[in-house]
Order: C-alpha cells, then sequence, then structure tokens
C-alpha cells in the first residue's frame, strides 16, 4: 500500500481522536479538491469523524486507518455532490465584459468556487517536491477544472495523480475494478486536457522575483498608481470578483475599472498571506465615512506566470473570509504604520 499511516488500524477508542486527527489537514485538502469549497470541505471530514466514530468497532482492520477514513471522506464527498451542483468562477459563466459597460451582478443561484488557507489542507512535508505538487493540486484553476468532472472521475484522478495511490488500491476504496479505475482516469485526463487549465506559479518566498513582483505590486497598488500596476499585469490577465459574475480581461479594461467603477479601492491597504498554494492579500478600503482606520474588502488571490500577474481574483465576501484566513477586523492607524514599517 502506498499509504502514510504509520501507527496501527486497530488503535484503542481512547486514542482514535489522536490517531484520526494526524490525517485532518491532508483530508480536509481532499474534501476540497472534491467540492471546491474550504468549509464544506471541513463539514466533510467533521462528518467523516462521525461515522468512522460509530463504525469504528465493525473495523477489522484489513486496510490502514488513513485507508479507512479516505473511503468514508469519499463515501461523504460523492453523497454532498449527488445534486449535481458544482462550484463555479466567473470565467465559467460566459464571456468578459467591457469596462464601459460592465455591472456587478450577484448571481445568488451560482455555487462560488472559494478560496481555502494554506494551513488548512496542505500538510507540512519536508520533500519539496511533494510540497511543490500539493500546492499545485490546490490552486484556483486546477480546483476549477476539477468540477468539470463527474464525481467519481474526480476521485478517481485526486487520489490517482495527486495522492499517488496505485489503480488496484483505489478499485478498493470505490469497490470498483482496476479496468474501471482507469478508464474513469482516462476520461478524467481528456476532460482536464479540454479545458486548458492555465498555469501559474505557487508561492515562494524563497523566489526572489516573485518577492519583488509581489513588493511592486503592494506598492502600486497602496499608492494607486494604476499606470504601473498595469505593467506588472500580463497582457490578457483576468480579473474577477465572486459573488459577481463580473470578470475582465486584458490590462486596458482593469485599468479602466480601477480608475472608474473601482476607483473606491483608492486609499487601500494590503495585508500579505496565501491562499491555494497562491500569494494573496487582505485589501482593507478607507471606511466610507470617513473616518479614521481601513475596513475589509476583498480576499485578493493573484496568479502568477512567467514574471506578471495573470490573474486578479477579488472575493469579497470578506465576512467569510476574513476570519478564516486570520486577517484582522479591521486596521487601525498602528497597524497601518506597521504595515508601513
Amino acid at each position: 500500500m502506498s499509504d502514510l499511516a504509520t501507527g496501527t488500524a486497530t488503535a484503542p477508542e481512547s486514542d482514535l481522536d489522536a490517531a484520526m486527527d494526524r490525517y485532518r489537514v491532508e483530508l480536509t485538502g481532499y474534501c476540497y479538491r472534491m467540492l471546491g469549497s474550504s468549509f464544506d470541505a471541513e463539514d466533510a471530514v467533521q462528518d467523516t469523524y462521525v461515522r468512522a466514530w460509530r463504525s469504528h468497532a465493525k473495523f477489522e482492520g484489513r486496510s490502514s486507518l488513513r485507508s479507512w477514513l479516505y473511503r468514508i471522506a469519499t463515501n461523504v464527498c460523492l453523497d454532498q455532490l449527488s445534486a449535481g451542483n458544482r462550484r463555479a468562477r466567473p470565467m465559467d459563466l460566459g464571456a468578459p465584459q467591457h469596462q464601459a459597460s460592465a455591472i456587478l451582478n450577484e448571481r445568488p443561484e451560482v455555487t462560488w468556487l472559494e478560496p481555502v488557507p494554506d494551513g488548512r489542507v496542505l500538510p507540512q512535508t519536508a520533500d519539496p517536491a511533494e510540497m511543490a505538487l500539493a500546492r499545485e493540486s490546490v490552486r484556483l484553476a486546477f480546483v476549477a477544472a476539477l468540477q468539470h468532472l463527474p464525481a467519481k472521475q474526480r476521485a478517481v484522478l485526486i487520489l490517482r495523480e495527486v495522492l499517488a495511490w496505485r489503480a488496484d488500491e483505489v478499485a478498493a476504496l470505490l469497490e470498483t475494478t482496476v479496468a474501471s479505475v482507469n478508464s474513469a482516469l482516462q476520461r478524467a485526463r481528456a476532460t482536464m486536457s479540454a479545458t486548458r487549465v492555465r498555469e501559474s506559479d505557487a508561492a515562494d518566498p524563497l523566489d526572489a522575483e516573485q518577492v519583488k513582483l509581489l513588493e511592486q505590486y503592494l506598492s502600486a497598488f497602496e499608492a494607486y498608481d494604476i499606470s504601473r500596476l498595469t505593467t506588472l499585469l500580463h497582457d490578457d490577465a483576468v480579473l474577477s470578483m465572486p459573488p459577481f459574475d463580473l470578470w475582465l480581461r486584458g490590462r486596458a479594461d482593469i485599468a479602466a475599472w480601477h480608475l472608474n467603477q473601482g476607483i473606491g479601492c483608492k486609499g487601500s491597504r494590503l495585508v500579505p498571506t496565501t491562499a491555494n498554494g497562491l500569494p494573496a492579500f487582505g485589501q482593507y478600503r478607507p471606511r466610507a465615512d470617513g473616518g479614521r482606520g481601513h475596513v475589509p474588502w476583498a480576499l485578493q488571490v493573484l496568479e502568477i506566470s512567467d514574471g506578471k500577474i495573470v490573474g486578479l481574483n477579488a472575493f469579497l465576501d470578506t465576512a467569510r473570509w476574513f476570519p478564516l484566513f486570520g486577517l484582522p477586523e479591521e486596521l487601525g492607524e498602528s497597524d497601518e504604520a506597521e504595515q508601513g514599517a
């Protein structure tokens, strides 16, 4: 087996919580890739643990504890996905708008793809290659592409190509044949190829060029120097703002948006973080009443490729995202001075 479990599958019940907790982060990452929602993923893991507790007495140790938990988590996710709804990004729903006629239209019937903090879904490992693959597999573009797959194909692709399970292991987990697993994997690969997942670089504090680009972005955005900010964008960079279905493509439209409909962002402050293995910022806008300090406006998740920003994803539901990412409720004068330093 390719399991990483080092403990026994038949741990006493008094030790079961501690044994299961070792797998919480990787299980949350698995459920996040399956469901495209950070909150649904955590609920799925909690449901997995409840089901494990209820059935532990019947578990005969024919597989490792890790495999058993993955089987339960897979069934939980398949149950959630049975309604057929899939998470989407604005770019999945239609053509880009142009700034001159762009409007913010909220679509409550759409279930949006959600960002997730790295620490919730990426287990720490000393293997740089393993860590790079983990970051790659939670990128917004990759998780969005997974949403195009039928639920069981999604599970097969994640287990085989992200988690490196063998075909016979996946077949045992899904209670199917190796031939069925290989067929599902082939179909899933074809669908993923057709979606043309856009490449982007993982957040890397050791990458001097990336660090410089992010410093330049922060400086340009806080100065609201849109001309300078535009030079950091790829020619066909994309701006999106869930929960609105608006998205814009290209330097000209993105610059024009910031100088017109988005002018309220002038004077914003940014707090660095990471999301989905990508560089991110908590954006705080000046108070609308003119008072001192800044208040949450968006979680910006940046996609970078070849030294340029190719995606600006502004998640606006800050009441959900800022507590999840541990970002401050507001920035006062002392916070801003510290950020400046």
